[in-house]
């Protein structure tokens, strides 16, 4: 039965180093509450008007290529997850394209947020096991630094976000103990607005759900107009907004399911499993769910300490490191596992 295959992998990070002492200078937090909280102490911030979302995905897409051995004849298609991307549109797909001076492929973009990378693999294999493409391109990169809030009143949010980029070179296998096993996708728009990015934007205020929401100019024209306005610039509505709690609360609860999800469909246990590489959302829902599932200190991989949350691109940034540890090693049974806005979660077993 034919495969889909990681046959290479890379990551990208900034030289530009955040430490949480820096972030005390433009708000009122301390390193003792970040750490506490979030497990963070440091992240990585692109730099200004030299890097963005899709010029780091590429760097990190060289790096995967170079390691699988192909060139840019042998990419057949591109994904890229981000939920920061270079423009509203065109896509950061095309962009790499452009960058790696690929012409003529298809160019997709995937836009589910800390899901991404799962949900891009889950797509590439599919696409690969029915015979239409053998070798994918999968990228995940953010840039999350350009659109924080860096005050009192973004602290929540801002010192949990940092810069980079993984990718990934998916081939087709006829082995069949190597590859992706299996994938599982899920999402439930119930709660959508808990952590959302709300403007600018066309909603208009048609999902409006809470007073704090959707706030809008008086003088609005009869049509148009809601994209961007003076009053979202003032109250600063185009900077993320999250309810931790009850996105917190909802992790530690789909965590848990999709990652044994992954496992029962296989026939497998937690017993069975070399290594987890969780979305890097906060280290104290790894720690919770590693606890909830008991698998040990070593078969875990975090990485959120030195980085923060990088969304789309933390899968593969510390399934990359890992394998470079000779933490992932040929023959391994690993799951990635994932959870975000939107709500959006998803798992993938692979077998290294």
């Amino acid at each position: 039965m034919k495969r889909s295959k990681i046959a290479g992998i890379g990551h990208y990070v900034p030289e530009k180093r955040v430490t949480n002492h820096d972030l005390v200078k433009l708000m009122d937090t301390s390193d003792e509450w970040i750490q506490e909280r979030t497990g963070i102490v440091e992240r990585r911030y692109a730099e200004k008007h030299k890097e963005t979302t899709s010029t780091m995905g590429t760097k990190a897409a060289r790096i995967a290529m170079e390691r699988a051995g192909v060139t840019n004849d042998d990419i057949d298609f591109i994904i890229f997850a981000t939920l920061s991307p270079d423009y509203y549109f065109p896509g950061c797909g095309v962009l790499t394209q452009r960058e790696l001076g690929i012409k003529g492929i298809g160019a997709l973009d995937i836009r589910n947020q800390c899901s991404g990378f799962v949900y891009g693999l889950s797509v590439a294999d599919q696409f690969i096991k029915s015979g239409m493409y053998k070798t994918i391109l999968l990228i995940g990169a953010e840039y999350h630094s350009c659109g924080l809030d860096y005050t009192t009143r973004g602290r929540n949010v801002s010192v949990i976000f940092g810069d980079g980029a993984g990718a990934v070179v998916l081939k087709a296998t006829e082995n069949e103990n190597e590859g992706v096993l299996s994938t599982h996708l899920h999402a439930d728009g119930t709660d959508a607005e808990k952590l959302m990015y709300e403007n600018p934007g066309c909603h208009g205020g048609v999902h409006k759900k809470e007073d704090k929401l959707y706030d809008f100019d008086d003088d609005e024209p009869e049509f148009g107009g809601i994209f961007t306005t003076k009053k979202m610039m003032s109250n600063k509505s185009y900077a993320p907004y999250m309810e931790g709690p009850a996105v917190f609360k909802f992790a530690v609860k789909k965590f848990p399911e999709v990652i044994m999800e992954a496992l029962t469909s296989n026939g497998m246990t937690t017993e069975d499993l070399d290594m987890l590489i969780p979305h890097q959302a906060n280290l104290r829902i790894s720690q919770f769910v590693q606890s909830m599932l008991k698998i040990p200190d070593e078969k875990v991989y975090n990485n959120i300490q030195k980085y923060g949350n990088t969304t789309a691109a933390s899968i593969p940034i510390a399934l990359c490191e890992a394998w470079e540890a000779g933490k992932v090693k040929d023959g391994d049974l690993v799951c990635l596992a994932a959870f975000g806005s939107g709500f959006t979660w998803a798992s993938a077993l692979l077998r290294w």
